[in-house]
Parts: C-alpha cells; sequence; structure tokens
C-alpha cells in the first residue's frame, strides 16, 4: 500500500504564513515569547487546528492542545509539536516547521477521513527559546515536571515582567492544569541546525539523542570611575576581567572534540562611553554530549573566572541556572521513523542533536523521538535560517507516516 503524503503546498504556504508574523529585513522572525506577535501566531495556528476539526485547550503554563479524536480516546494520544517564539533574530523554521508539520497530519488525515486508533495531539509549548525568559524549554518542563509552575510563572525577562504576568497580557493562561494527561510517544521535527545532514546529502535525521547542557549567569563587579583621570594602575575595570573570561570560556570549548562554550549575552554597566565599567552580567553556555567531560569544562571555567579575581580584586559571582543531562531517544520510536523514512524512499541517518528542545524534556515522561531535515550551511538562529521546499514536505511525510503507525497500535 502506498504510504500516505501530506499536501506539501499547503504545509509550505503555512510556514510561510506563520512567518510572516514578526518577520524581519532579512526575512527572518523577532517573536519573542509572550509578546502580541507570539499571541498572534498561537491564534493562527488555533486557527487552522480548529479547522481541521480538533478540540484545543491551553494549561496554565500556557501550552497548546489541539486533539483530533481516535476510536479509542481511553488510550494516550501520538502527539507532536515544537514552539512558534523565535530568537531576537531568528529564522521562520527553528520551531514553527514542527508545529506546521503537525497541523499538516491534522489536515491530511481530514482531508482523507483516516480514523485512528488512538487520539493524535498537536501541541505549542510555552518559552522553548530562553530568549526573552530563562532557562529555555520551560513549557515543556513544566508539563514534564522539570520545573515546577510556581517557578516558571515566577521568571522574568530584563524588564522585571514576569511570564505569569505575560502570559495574562496575551491571555493565554490557560486552566487546564500541566502535565494532567500521558502521551503515548511524542516525535518532533525540527531543522538540524547543524551542517551534517547537509554534508552527507542526506534528507532525513533520525535523532539518536542530545547533547548534556549547563547555563550560567556571571556577574563582575568593579568600580566605576572616570574614564579621563583614573590611572591604568588604579582601575577595577568589570569589563575588562569579563573580557578574559569570555575568551577563556571559547578556549575551554575549541581545545576538547565535540566541546560547545558560548558567551551569548552582556550587560555592561553603566554603559557610558567615558566611564569605567563597574559592573558586567554575561551568560555562559556549556555543552558536550559526554557528561563527565562537560564537568570537567565547567570545573576549569570555574577555576579560571576565581583566578581572575583574586588576581584582578574584582568580585565575582558564578550561578549556574539550568543543567540538562545528556538524552537518548526511545528506540522503537526511533526504529518507527526510520522504517518510514526508508518506506517513503528518503536517503536517512543517526544524527545527535547539539541543541536542546522540548522534546528533550517529553522524553523523560514518555516515548520520545525527533526527526532533522536539512538547513542550508547548518545555520540557524539567524535571519537567513533556510530550508527547502522538498525538505520540508519529507519531514512532514515521514511524521504523517510515523505518527500513523503508532497510533493505530494499541
Amino acid at each position: 500500500m502506498e504510504p500516505l503524503r501530506v499536501n506539501a503546498q499547503r504545509l509550505w504556504d503555512a510556514l510561510m504564513e506563520l512567518g510572516a508574523i514578526g518577520e524581519t529585513p532579512l526575512g527572518g522572525n523577532n517573536r519573542l515569547a509572550l509578546t502580541d506577535l507570539d499571541r498572534q501566531a498561537r491564534d493562527l495556528v488555533i486557527r487552522w487546528c480548529r479547522g481541521a476539526g480538533c478540540e484545543v485547550t491551553v494549561d496554565r503554563i500556557g501550552n497548546i492542545f489541539a486533539r483530533r479524536p481516535g476510536k479509542d480516546n481511553s488510550l494516550a494520544p501520538i502527539a507532536t509539536g515544537s514552539h512558534v517564539d523565535t530568537q531576537p533574530t531568528g529564522g521562520k523554521f527553528d520551531g514553527p516547521l514542527g508545529v506546521v508539520c503537525g497541523v499538516e497530519v491534522l489536515r491530511t488525515l481530514a482531508d482523507h477521513q483516516v480514523e485512528t486508533l488512538r487520539p493524535i495531539e498537536v501541541t505549542v509549548w510555552t518559552n522553548e527559546e530562553g530568549s526573552r525568559f530563562a532557562p529555555a524549554t520551560l513549557g515543556s518542563g513544566v508539563f514534564a515536571g522539570v520545573y515546577d509552575l510556581e517557578f516558571a510563572m515566577s521568571r522574568q525577562d530584563t524588564d522585571g515582567v514576569t511570564i505569569g504576568e505575560a502570559l495574562r497580557a496575551i491571555g493565554y493562561e490557560g486552566e487546564r492544569e500541566a502535565g494532567d494527561h500521558e502521551f503515548g510517544a511524542f516525535i518532533e521535527v525540527h531543522i538540524e541546525q547543524g551542517p551534517i545532514l547537509e554534508a552527507n546529502g542526506k534528507t532525513i535525521g533520525v535523532v539518536s539523542g542530545a547533547q548534556a547542557r549547563r547555563w550560567f549567569e556571571v556577574t563582575v563587579t568593579g568600580q566605576d570611575a572616570h574614564a579621563g583621570t583614573t590611572p591604568m594602575e588604579r582601575r577595577r575595570d568589570a569589563l575588562l576581567g569579563a573580557s578574559r573570561i569570555v575568551t577563556e570560556v571559547n578556549r575551554i570549548g575549541a581545545g576538547i572534540p565535540d566541546g560547545r562554550s558560548t558567551v551569548g549575552m552582556m550587560q555592561v554597566h553603566p554603559n557610558s562611553r567615558n566611564t569605567i565599567p563597574g559592573r558586567v552580567f554575561f551568560t555562559i553556555d556549556l555543552r558536550h554530549h559526554d557528561e563527565a567531560v562537560l564537568a570537567d569544562m565547567v570545573a576549569e571555567m570555574r577555576e579560571y573566572a576565581a583566578g581572575i579575581a583574586r588576581e584582578t580584586g574584582l568580585e565575582m559571582v558564578v550561578d549556574e541556572i539550568w543543567t540538562a543531562p545528556a538524552l537518548r531517544f526511545d528506540e522503537r520510536t526511533k526504529a518507527t521513523i526510520a522504517a518510514q523514512a526508508e518506506a517513503l524512499g528518503y536517503d536517512a541517518m543517526p544524527v545527535v542533536s547539539g541543541a536542546g528542545h522540548d522534546a528533550c524534556n517529553i522524553a523523560t515522561i514518555a516515548p520520545g523521538a525527533m526527526i532533522f531535515i536539512p538547513c542550508a550551511d547548518g545555520i540557524s538562529h539567524n535571519e537567513t535560517e533556510s530550508a527547502t521546499f522538498e525538505d520540508s514536505a519529507a519531514g512532514g511525510n515521514v511524521l504523517l507516516n510515523a505518527m500513523l503507525h503508532l497510533a493505530n497500535e494499541r
């Protein structure tokens, strides 16, 4: 029997329609979590899902669930989904691809009047990126019990606005309790955000797992002083100390095979051109697939930061705000994805995710896996992020048939 296929043009049109919300000059997206633009994107997805005959509910952390009934609704649904929030200079595909592929599964099943044994569910998770509110993947984390609701609702952006306040402002603080139901399995479609699939000429990545990650917030405190009247030897320049740590963080990641180390955010105070900086806040993101190696990277970073503090007389506070262990996805779900990719005629290969995803949280409470498609030059978190019409359709086709297979098993 010929595998069912999605409507590729409809899938692509939906991606472009969603991408028009918060579009940037270079064709990407700036649609930060729980802003009015995020609300517009959520409203659009809900409209699509209701149009496909689904019941839509929202939980207290703002996660959206669109359910298509099955023959036996007492069985746990087979679920898919991702996020619609973006980086400040994000692309059209990181997150939205997984949501739109899920919507297209719903639409295709409705078009062909396919009835599944289990329900099918499509999710939109809150604050995946962690760009406005840290840490990342908060919505799926609350659902999975990684974070409690009170902690998540109290997270603040740089203006002091909490997630709870932002949810209420856009009308997405739902009534459903987070994590109040099970998934039979969860599959997330995503662009790879790396160059491996493209370099190997493969269309589908069957994701084996994800790297371990640890996030830090560092505050370096010195003394504000006049740039013209303070001799160099009498300065307590917080930015100078911070800059040395930034350089060392980069060296640590570059010096270890498969290491990743990034300083992605920095705030300088008072941020005046003729004042020596008295305080600097910045973030550190360390990653490796081996947790023991990652622990060594962390120890090396902390030791160096302490040495800078002693040497310069600067005060140094290094807070670890988030940790995620290395993860292996469910073997049976991965095998289902690989088998469907083969049946559809797509070249596939196993890959490890260098990024964190909502599926990583859900995999702690349900059989989980991910489908990757290539992105041009491996570029993501960038306005020029790009994936092809054909590869997007391939991701949708593999998702559709994997979900159908799982949804018809008792």
